[in-house]
């Protein structure tokens, strides 16, 4: 597959990395951190593989500096962080953690101070452990929680920080942490899901216009994970199916942000949500946005099973070591349909990487060939999106480093930069200076001609 043009991206089109704070951070003792549910989660037995926790993780908590260094190194325009809740507010609302907030703030400056962008999230996942104990996202209290907390971040880092994402991916933490349970808080209730969901989504409209009220010029946005859904066939019942895994994981979200309601087709759900919602909550799910975050990893292939939808293997299809298809038209094709659909003022690929088993070889290096293909194709899909109008903005490799991979613990590496876990050196892998080179060449790339007319 070709690359896209140079000349598809915009000038001003922003390069970045992603991280998540559970997953890179360490120091959960620390400065006065409170207990969050994957501290929680991470330390019983048998919820992560091999006992893995993120009590030091990558340490970027006291590493940063030298990771910021390195992300100079790279070129980034941008790098996309996320902020953990119970190190500014220990119990979730109330007093405020300072020694919490001035970490932020000097990872802030020192990004700032290498001329990279921060891009900051209020929430990957670590809901304080004390408002877990009251019902967590379960309860409406914790959404009047998370708008407190958004004001109060965005009090103290919004004169510097101009782009805020409330959220990550809320069909993850909702339906994975409450229905699933294979995160945390470990939960294996539908009825659950669907109220975390709810709640999540109110906290996001909320937490919209807490941003805007501290920090006026900021652009503020979610990040969701999307996955365009196949039918199998070209057999209705296979259609129909398709429909209902992409009403289930996309538009369960995307509905009630950009057009203030539920999809009319999921009734089951609809029936588990209704008792949640109350008057002026789709109004409030639904404030107007600046852009839409959208993570990408995989694509679904879906066939009509005896008891609902079911995902079908594509054999003849590369997978990478979380078993997901690589398939980069499916991130073009989601990318137009978003654009097409829901007409967001701006789209950045908040999130897309790949995880293979990489291995440091006896000169030191980490040779990743799977994955330095995996970008090219993946951003070449981005450009063909660009070219046919969607108004994608940025790409933020997922991720920086190789970190805290939830219930998989340490064995899998997302990361163009290698962590050894047992000394927390950090090696660039050749994908690394593979993204580096494209940065570059498309710093460095000819403009294009004015056109000139009459």
């Amino acid at each position: 597959m070709s690359t896209a043009r140079i000349d598809s991206f915009p000038e001003d089109f922003i390069w970045g990395a992603a991280t998540a704070s559970y997953q890179i951070e360490g120091a959960v003792h620390e400065d006065g951190r409170g207990e969050s549910v994957w501290d929680r989660f991470s330390a019983t037995p048998g919820k992560v593989r091999g006992g893995d926790t993120g009590a030091v993780a990558c340490d970027f908590y006291h590493r940063y500096p030298e990771d910021v260094l390195l992300m100079k190194e790279l070129g980034l325009d941008a790098f996309r962080f996320s902020i953990a809740w119970p190190r500014v507010l220990p119990q979730g609302r109330g007093t405020v953690n300072e020694k919490g907030l001035d970490f932020y703030d000097r990872l802030v400056d020192a990004l700032l101070a290498q001329g990279i962008e921060p891009f900051a999230t209020l929430f990957h996942w670590d809901t304080p452990q004390a408002l877990e104990d009251e019902g967590g996202w379960r309860v409406r209290s914790t959404a009047e929680a998370f708008a407190e907390y958004a004001e109060i971040v965005a009090a103290r880092l919004g004169d510097r920080v101009k782009f805020w994402m409330t959220h990550n991916e809320p069909w993850v933490h909702a339906w994975i942490g409450h229905s699933w349970g294979q995160h945390a808080p470990g939960l294996t209730s539908e009825a659950d899901a669907v109220a975390a969901a709810h709640h999540l989504l109110l906290s996001h409209g909320w937490g919209v216009d807490a941003i805007r009220r501290a920090a006026p010029e900021a652009q503020v946005g979610i990040v969701l994970n999307l996955h365009h859904a196949y039918p199998h066939s070209d057999s209705p019942e296979d259609e129909a199916a398709a429909w209902q895994v992409d009403g289930e994981g996309n538009r369960w979200f995307l509905d009630p942000i950009f057009r203030g309601s539920y999809p009319a087709d999921l009734l089951e759900r609809n029936a588990l949500v209704a008792p949640h919602v109350q008057d002026g909550d789709l109004q409030a799910m639904a404030a107007p946005i600046d852009f839409l975050g959208v993570n990408n990893y995989f694509r679904f292939i879906v066939s009509a099973g005896p008891d609902g939808p079911r995902m079908e293997h594509n054999p003849e299809a590369p997978y990478t070591e979380m078993g997901w298809e690589v398939y980069p038209d499916g991130l073009y094709e989601l990318l137009v349909r978003v654009s097409d659909d829901y007409a967001p003022r701006a789209i950045y690929v908040t999130e897309n990487g790949a995880a293979f088993g990489d291995v440091r070889v006896h000169d030191g290096a980490v040779h990743d060939p799977e994955r330095t293909s995996y970008l090219e194709t993946y951003i070449g899909a981005v450009g063909r999106a660009i070219a046919d109008g969607a108004p994608v903005k940025g790409y933020f490799v997922w991720s920086f480093l190789d970190n805290f991979e939830w219930g998989h613990g340490y064995s899998k590496r997302f990361g163009i930069v290698y962590v050894d876990y047992p000394t927390l050196e950090r090696v660039p892998k050749d994908s690394f200076y593979w993204y580096r080179d494209h940065i570059a060449g498309r710093r460095d790339a000819p403009k294009p001609a004015p056109v000139v007319t009459g």
